[in-house]
């Protein structure tokens, strides 16, 4: 089969497109012909050798769409059911998705029933699935303020999204380092737009609810613009700092606030449907924001690193 194979740390370079044995079943696990997938930041930091936990060589990839080649087990996964499956260290501990086919333990291949496009499907997993337990973790009520810190990502128009196809009237503000993108993001449905400059926000407006997509390294000044009785959900890292340092929460979280963090590593078959039975209540639609074949997914890595991205980044492997 044809794969995308790491062999060293290192850029976009790093990944090679080549032949490989396609895996053979073993007990517990079935084969998935992947027919797309999603890239995410953290495979970035895993290419750049900053996954500690991953040794190379690697075929990289968290989440992935497709339908069961090869099953051990027939009941729940008979062959040619559609799949999506995510996570759980797939990728990372064992091959993931950057392939045409992917050997999965059976208790994380999740069956789907869905009319979408397999490019399409592969919009939703990783990312609506973070974004979806963040807004759950934010304890959502109308009339809530929202701010999604760092609103150009994946995660970020997919909460917006959520939020905006239930509650069509509310407000919800992104941030962007990058004040070409402020059209663009006033286009995908923010209310308004605030620069981040230098991780301090350009503004004085407080907010009830906040997805901090930065993560630590902007922790403090976001809670310098969150209500008394709000909640700040810390969901990425997109500022490359993984650990909260010199945090102190009797001074720094924000009188009568509170802070939660969203992982989507949390994942059952239960919370899988209940989001996409939300995505179907709500009729949540999204596009991806661009889509490569399989051996651009050098070109790929380096286009989700820049400042053009802004949202999903898919992967067609057929």
């Amino acid at each position: 089969m044809k794969a995308i194979v790491i062999y060293q740390a290192g850029g976009p370079e790093q990944l090679k497109y080549v032949d490989v044995p396609t895996p053979q079943v073993k007990p517990g696990w079935s084969l998935v012909k992947i027919h797309a997938f999603g890239l995410n930041h953290s495979e970035v930091f895993t290419r750049k050798g900053e996954s500690p936990t991953v040794h190379f060589p690697r075929i990289l990839g968290i989440e992935g769409v497709g339908e069961i080649a090869q099953t051990t087990d027939p009941g729940r996964l008979p062959v040619g059911q559609a799949v999506v499956s995510l996570m759980g260290e797939m990728g990372r501990a064992f091959d993931g998705s950057y392939a045409e086919y992917a050997l999965l333990p059976n208790q994380q291949i999740y069956p789907v029933t869905t009319s979408l496009s397999w490019t399409q499907l592969a919009v939703y997993p990783e990312t609506y699935f973070t974004a979806y337990t963040s807004l759950k973790n934010l304890q959502p009520k109308p009339g809530d303020r929202y701010l999604v810190r760092g609103g150009t990502s994946g995660v970020g128009i997919a909460f917006l999204n959520l939020i905006k196809a239930k509650e069509p009237n509310a407000e919800v503000v992104g941030t962007t380092r990058s004040l070409a993108k402020v059209t663009r993001m006033r286009e995908l449905g923010f209310s308004s737009v605030i620069e981040d400059q230098q991780g301090e926000l350009q503004t004085n407006g407080r907010f009830d609810k906040v997805l901090e997509l930065i993560g630590p390294a902007t922790i403090k000044d976001t809670f310098r613009h969150v209500n008394e009785g709000g909640i700040v959900c810390i969901t990425g890292l997109l500022g490359n700092q993984w650990t909260l340092e010199g945090f102190d929460p009797i001074f720094d979280i924000a009188p009568g606030a509170y802070l939660t963090g969203g992982y989507s590593g949390n994942v059952s078959e239960v919370r899988i449907n209940e989001m996409f039975d939300y995505l179907k209540k709500y009729q949540v639609k999204e596009q991806p924001d661009r889509v490569f074949k399989l051996a651009e997914v050098p070109t790929a890595h380096a286009y989700l690193a820049s400042k053009e991205c802004m949202g999903k980044v898919v992967i067609e492997v057929d």
